[in-house]
């Protein structure tokens, strides 16, 4: 069986996997609060709910070459998310992080 600082850090992990795997982290997180799982949720919910608006809004171009650097820009930021959960770092994605961690900061008080 797991201790709990193992199941808080594959917590801080799933955040990043789907908005789904966000919002199972949150539940999971609700009664014995975790800072770094609770930092790694506003991270992750931040970046989907930014990659599902935009995502919209850039499906409107019909271009391959705003559409890939979308991608790219999303996956690099997400990967980054996850080095930082792995390594129990809270590290800020760069550039959006710090706006993430205030719009959200209910979350995980």
């Amino acid at each position: 069986m797991q201790n709990t600082s193992d199941n808080n850090d594959i917590l801080a992990i799933i955040a990043y996997i789907t908005l789904i795997g966000t919002l199972i982290a949150f539940f999971m997180n609700r009664d014995v609060r975790n800072p770094l799982v609770s930092f790694h949720i506003r991270q992750a919910l931040g970046l989907w709910l930014l990659q599902m608006v935009l995502g919209y809004f850039i499906g409107a171009f019909d271009s391959w070459m705003i559409s890939t650097s979308f991608w790219v820009f999303f996956i690099v930021l997400f990967i980054y998310g996850i080095f930082g959960a792995v390594g129990k770092k809270m590290n800020e994605v760069p550039i959006l992080g710090p706006f993430f961690q205030k719009l959200f900061a209910s979350i995980g008080q």
